[in-house]
């Protein structure tokens, strides 16, 4: 039985700025982890086939992104060198009056995955709210 990650947040930034936080390697380093006291490498090569690399401490993900559409979509594989079976990333982009609306979603994952997964969005998203908010 799968279980999908749902989480829509209001972000105060320009739809540029949100997606270049999930683009850029410097601006990922700074919110893209759970643990803040962990440290964190990312390698994004973000085109459509592109692969990603993100260590967080001695924990590894990665993936290959399977629809990038600047500045609204943004998609890709996600799998733990630790455990679990991959997964899929989906964030869509919207431009409101207030900033942006972001809509992640990620399925394919177990019952204990997806809980496990939703606390550590649930912990880096206000980073990332905190570093647009700078």
């Amino acid at each position: 039985m799968s279980t999908d990650v749902r989480i829509e947040r209001m972000l105060t930034a320009t739809i540029e700025r949100v997606y270049a936080a999930w683009t850029e390697p410097g601006l990922l380093t700074r919110w893209y982890c759970p643990n803040p006291t962990l440290d964190l490498t990312v390698e994004a090569d973000v085109r459509v086939g592109g692969e990603y690399l993100v260590k967080m401490g001695p924990y590894v993900v990665r993936g290959r992104y399977t629809e990038v559409d600047p500045p609204s979509l943004l998609a890709f594989t996600w799998q733990w060198d630790h455990e679990g079976g991959p997964s899929e990333v989906r964030v869509e982009l919207t431009e409101v009056d207030a900033g942006t609306r972001l809509l992640l979603t990620q399925t394919g994952l177990t019952p204990e995955d997806a809980t496990g997964h939703l606390q550590g969005w649930e912990l880096q998203l206000p980073r990332l709210a905190d570093l647009l908010a700078s």
